[in-house]
């Protein structure tokens, strides 16, 4: 029997010390955009141009001072929809009054408020910036976000290793009064499992490389995944991180579905989405434009995925949002093809099975990448 590769664990959440999945190009940080762009991501995942519903809740640590004037220069320059404290789309929710500013997640800030309002621009944004990077004050902004009635989604860009108690902390990736999804970064390191993305309750999202080819911009035609005047092409990226967990059970959403290998644990990641560095995201920040890539880059556009074609009001009960037994009956489905670009080729590590992409389901890609927003 294939074993799954050993994990990198820690003691407890009071140790637990956050760090966002991110990649700079270092070779490309320019006065303009010269990384993806939002038409590039709506052609390659067939995403609508103006939708949005509720609100985006972006859990990310220390502050940052330029993100909305970052935004700011984003939407104009991608020409989207303003998104600014007056006009009600953004709001910024510190945990602790005073809180420092850090270079690393100011980034990760912008990369995730920038990119969220560009998949969905008509759902307003909270960014819940927590007092430090450990565990206990992280998880004090998801129960911050988890407990607002106008939260669909919540996006959590970060994660470490596993520990001993995890378990424990499972009902707090899950909304107080409304159903919410969840998303979190599998992890930038290969191989291996990370936490929160690892919690049953959390859509674990997972890297791949993306190539788009064509002008953004130019009017192309996306059915069933594929690209009328253009070519796309997405393999999984070596950075992407999954895996089986070490202390969570396998949850009945994947028994039904029958995932190799998975010895009676969590697997991840879910899901997919772009994050080689090397085809990375163009992203504002401190006027210059950097190239940035990582599974953080996926967390919050996927929660932005889950804010679209939303119907109801959040507070009572009554939306029709994305969930983990949707997307794998979704990927389970005669008509999978509908739902997700299953990649196949690549892998982010040596360890054979665990460790490479193929059809239906991989530890390196999940289900795939979206092609839809109608899960």
């Amino acid at each position: 029997m294939i074993t799954p590769p050993p994990l990198v664990r820690i003691p407890s959440i009071d140790t637990f010390e956050a760090r966002p999945p991110i990649h700079i190009s270092p070779s490309v940080v320019t006065v303009i955009p010269s990384g993806l762009t939002p038409a590039d991501i709506r052609l390659a995942y067939n995403i609508p141009a103006s939708l949005g519903f509720g609100t985006i809740a972006i859990i990310t640590a220390l502050n940052h001072p330029m993100l909305e004037s970052d935004l700011a220069i984003f939407d104009a320059n991608f020409s989207l929809a303003s998104c600014t404290k007056k006009n009600g789309c953004l709001e910024i929710h510190q945990m602790a009054s005073k809180t420092k500013s850090d270079s690393g997640w100011d980034l990760e800030s912008a990369l995730d408020s920038e990119w969220a309002h560009a998949v969905a621009p008509k759902a307003k944004l909270l960014i819940v910036e927590s007092a430090s990077a450990g565990g206990a004050d992280l998880m004090k902004a998801v129960d911050y976000a988890r407990k607002r009635i106008d939260v669909v989604s919540i996006s959590i860009s970060w994660g470490g290793g596993e520990f001993a108690g995890e378990t424990k902390l499972d009902s707090h990736f899950v909304g107080i009064k409304h159903s919410i999804a969840f998303f979190a970064s599998s992890g930038d390191d290969g191989t291996g499992a990370s936490w929160p993305a690892v919690s049953p309750n959390v859509i674990s999202v997972g890297g791949t490389s993306l190539s788009v080819s064509g002008k953004s911009g130019d009017k192309l035609f996306m059915s069933n995944g594929n690209l009328t005047g253009g070519s796309i092409s997405e393999k999984a990226w070596n950075g992407s991180g999954g895996g089986v967990s070490a202390y969570e059970a396998e949850p009945l959403y994947q028994k039904i579905y029958s995932i190799p290998r998975a010895l009676g644990k969590r697997a991840v990641p879910d899901v997919s989405y772009s994050a080689d560095p090397a085809h990375g995201f163009s992203v504002y920040h401190n006027k210059k434009w950097y190239v940035v890539g990582g599974t953080s880059a996926g967390a919050p556009q996927w929660a932005a995925l889950a804010a679209l074609g939303l119907s109801g009001n959040p507070g009572d009960g009554n939306v029709n949002g994305v969930t983990l037994a949707k997307l794998y009956s979704d990927k389970a489905g005669t008509s999978s093809e509908n739902y997700f670009r299953d990649i196949k080729s690549g892998s982010n590590g040596d360890c054979v099975y665990y460790c490479q992409a193929r059809a239906h389901y991989d530890y390196v890609t999940g289900l795939g990448s979206p092609v839809t927003y109608r899960f």
